[in-house]
């Protein structure tokens, strides 16, 4: 089992393996910079219209639909009282509707406007030009392994919208 070096071959496969995790993180670090600057960029379509924080309201509004605000602070990870705060600004600005609850009167539902639809739609839109073109330089072999990968890296393992215990909506 052991070489003249007195490792074994493990502990040489070790050595590699860090190595190896060592160049995978930096491929990941560079791959965050990539998309954390797609997202930026994506962003400009608001034209300072709105925070980051007002568009990760009526962004996560759009993919739940009609839903009760405590709901949002929990998807958010943020307090009901900030999710009351940035719902009246989105409000003021016609991107918000408020409702209730006829069974009870505390429960207060938010949901987006046709304006606040279209100004996601153009984010996303803008941020899924920019995707394709980065997907367009890519073999249809990589494609179809970065995808697995990425699935895979992001617990969804199918297409469609993650929810739950997901990563924050940006």
């Amino acid at each position: 089992m052991g070489g003249s070096s007195g490792h074994s071959e493990h502990e040489g496969y070790t050595e590699h393996a860090e190595h190896s995790e060592h160049e995978d993180i930096a491929a990941l670090e560079q791959l965050t910079r990539t998309l954390v600057g797609v997202v930026l960029d994506s962003l400009e379509a608001l034209d300072g219209r709105l925070t980051v924080p007002q568009f990760r309201l009526l962004l996560t509004l759009d993919s739940l639909g009609k839903t009760t605000s405590s709901q949002v602070a929990g998807t958010l990870g943020m307090s009901a009282p900030s999710i009351t705060r940035l719902a009246d600004q989105l409000a003021a600005k016609g991107l918000i509707v408020r409702g209730g609850d006829r069974t009870n009167r505390s429960i207060v539902t938010l949901g987006t406007t046709p304006a606040a639809r279209e100004l996601v739609a153009a984010v996303l839109a803008r941020r899924q030009a920019q995707l394709a073109t980065m997907l367009n330089h890519l073999d249809p072999a990589d494609r179809a392994d970065l995808t697995r990968i990425v699935r895979g890296m992001t617990g969804t393992g199918r297409p469609g919208p993650v929810t739950g215990n997901s990563p924050l909506p940006l």
